[in-house]
């Protein structure tokens, strides 16, 4: 028999993990053991259960109960499954679910800076990227287009946070990343770091200098580091001098730069590992 709970009454403690904590509480309550995330829609849910995350609580339109939610509801055990009308849930929540289900589960272990640089070929790194919409699509593109992990610095955007979760379509769960500057500050010794472990480093930046995308010298490179830049006023200067290649992306129509996530898918593409 699962869990099933009809809502009536908003100010139950228990609905706070989806109504009332901000995403700065889930990720800091009890963290790091008991820290939270909230996964949203089926498919995303499903993804999260593959890759080991454990469940804690699940919001559900009734009418998913027996629908799309059944299966998740089935795979998380006899956790609480809050439920109401479509409308109800999103008086309590305050947005429109997706798919009608929200997961929240407890936060994977981190994983540290030598855990996923030891054996990637090609990684993305992100300086500054604060919009979760951005982060969601740039792990998105790293995971699809051959990217082995991902490096954030601090100021980057949690890729944990609902909507990065939700734009990435699970890969948060799938591709290994890290925060580089839980051990070194960024960028002198992050990037020092990264050529310890045997990468070129090639900064995303419009410059005099800069090499084309599909340079020959950067596609031949055994181990390569792709380091991109703050939505607004792209990578810092101190970055830029201390990486091995700054690169852009050839544009026409007097266009000067790219969306981010979509730099990122481009930059990705061209400069994936070769078998």
């Amino acid at each position: 028999m699962h869990n099933i709970i009809e809502i009536t009454d908003f100010n139950a403690v228990e609905l706070d993990v989806f109504s009332r904590l901000t995403e700065t509480q889930l990720r800091n309550r009890l963290e790091p053991e008991k820290g939270i995330f909230i996964a949203e829609s089926p498919k995303v849910i499903h993804v999260a259960l593959d890759m080991g995350c454990k469940p804690v609580a699940l919001l559900m339109e009734r009418k998913h109960i027996s629908g799309d939610g059944s299966k998740v509801i089935a795979r998380c055990g006899d956790v609480p499954v809050y439920t109401g009308s479509r409308e109800l849930l999103e008086q309590l929540t305050g947005y429109r679910l997706t798919r009608g289900v929200l997961c929240a589960m407890l936060r994977p272990k981190r994983l540290s800076l030598t855990q996923v640089c030891s054996n990637a070929k090609r990684l993305a790194v992100l300086e500054g990227i604060v919009d979760s919409t951005n982060i969601g699509a740039i792990f998105r593109s790293a995971a699809a287009l051959g990217m082995d992990g991902i490096l954030l610095t601090s100021s980057c955007c949690d890729p944990l946070c609902r909507r990065a979760v939700r734009v990435s379509m699970g890969t948060v769960f799938q591709i290994p990343w890290a925060r580089i500057e839980d051990k070194c500050s960024w960028p002198d010794q992050g990037i020092l770091r990264l050529k310890e472990y045997g990468f070129k480093t090639a900064a995303m930046a419009l410059s005099n200098d800069s090499v084309s995308v599909d340079n020959n010298d950067l596609l031949t490179e055994e181990r390569l580091a792709v380091i991109l830049g703050t939505e607004g006023h792209g990578l810092s200067k101190a970055t830029i001098a201390m990486c091995d290649y700054t690169v852009c992306i050839p544009m026409h129509y007097n266009v000067d730069s790219l969306n981010v996530a979509a730099a990122s898918a481009v930059a990705f593409w061209e400069l994936r590992a070769r078998k």
